[in-house]
């Protein structure tokens, strides 16, 4: 019975690694603006959309069918371009007992930039199926976002 997993993907990307980067650590209240699938956030706790005490509210589509989840920032890594959320509640806190989602965006060598998505989780119980529809989400938010940065 395994209830822990791990997913992970690579993505490349047009945009800076700073300019990716700083969307998420500082302009995440924007995310609805830009990526079709996320249909609304909003605060829920606290009132600075990026400190690790305030509590989002996330409304979005996984599959074709839209999904709601509570998020906090768990770390915050400047030096490596990295993040980490912990998500909870909704449709998450149904089927998971814990579920995290890790960005890392990337320098690569060759002057190129990618984004590193990985999500850890703990099933509630081994019905559950792993959250394969989440790395359809994700790349499908790192197109639009990269659009959207690369215009800016």
């Amino acid at each position: 019975m395994v209830l822990n997993g791990k997913l992970s993907t690579e993505l490349g990307i047009k945009a800076s690694v700073d300019k990716f980067y700083n969307f998420f650590a500082t302009q995440l209240h924007e995310m609805q603006i830009h990526c079709e699938r996320v249909h609304e956030t909003k605060l829920h706790q606290g009132d600075d959309w990026h400190h690790t005490d305030t509590v989002k509210h996330w409304t979005y589509v996984i599959d074709g069918k839209v999904h709601t989840c509570h998020e906090s920032v768990e770390e915050v890594d400047e030096k490596n371009k990295k993040l980490s959320y912990k998500l909870f509640g909704g449709d998450i806190g149904e089927n998971y007992k814990d579920f995290k989602l890790i960005i890392e965006i990337i320098d690569k060598s060759d002057s190129s930039a990618a984004i590193k998505w990985t999500i850890e989780y703990v099933k509630i119980n081994e019905d559950i199926d792993a959250p394969n529809g989440w790395m359809d989400y994700v790349a499908k938010l790192t197109r639009d976002i990269d659009a959207h940065l690369v215009k800016a």
